[in-house]
């Protein structure tokens, strides 16, 4: 689990036909020029990216390791630029180039804990001082079918608790709110909001998204 790219298999296959449905909230994005750079990290298909453009954002771009999903990305908005990483988490990008960036499901689809510190660095690498950082993304669930889901990883594999493996094969982590605040330590959090989302297999599930401002 410590390589981003390695489960670009389910991405490419079964995951390239998912739909995503963490909510976007305009009005954190209130005070954002129309014209700042924002980047989509983990943009899928691109469904956050295109509503981000029909907000009146018109320098937005989406990335993603998988080729298939950008494909689809392309084929839906090809007005929009998509790019396929090679090197997650690297982003061909300079420092201090991005204005906003949105994590949008991502850090679920990165159970390690290495990985996921690793890209929160570049994107802190990547944000000029005073960029936000916006993150959907899935906390612990307290029923009795993650519970035991969460438990049989940990047991299993001797991953952190809140990583587990879906019906159809994805690993993924639902996380303590303490770990998400610490993954954004080198950022001052400004707002925090629970949500509740249709996971990508049809599940409600409990969220959170946070909006964090690089010092």
């Amino acid at each position: 689990m410590k390589d981003l790219g390695d489960q670009i298999a389910y991405w490419d296959g079964i995951g390239a036909t998912k739909t995503f449905t963490h909510p976007v909230n305009p009005t954190w994005l209130a005070g954002v020029s129309r014209t700042a750079r924002i980047l989509d990290y983990g943009c899928g298909y691109g469904r956050v990216t295109a509503e981000l453009s029909e907000h009146g954002f018109s320098d937005v771009s989406g990335v993603d390791l998988s080729p298939a999903l950008i494909a689809r990305a392309r084929r839906l908005r090809p007005d929009l630029r998509f790019t396929v990483l090679t090197s997650p988490p690297e982003l061909p990008c300079d420092p201090g180039t991005v204005d906003v960036a949105l994590l949008f499901a991502v850090l679920t689809c990165i159970p390690d804990d290495d990985a996921q510190r690793a890209l929160v660095t570049e994107l802190h690498r990547v944000l000029a001082p005073g960029g936000l950082l916006y993150v959907s993304d899935m906390v612990l669930q307290g029923d009795e079918r993650n519970r035991h889901r969460y438990a049989t990883h940990a047991d299993r594999f001797g991953t952190p608790y809140g990583v587990f493996t879906t019906d159809d094969g994805a690993v993924c982590r639902h996380h303590d709110i303490a770990r998400l605040h610490a993954l954004l330590s080198g950022f001052d959090l400004t707002d925090e909001h629970p949500i509740t989302v249709t996971t990508m297999n049809g599940h409600q599930s409990q969220a959170v998204q946070l909006l964090a401002r690089k010092r």
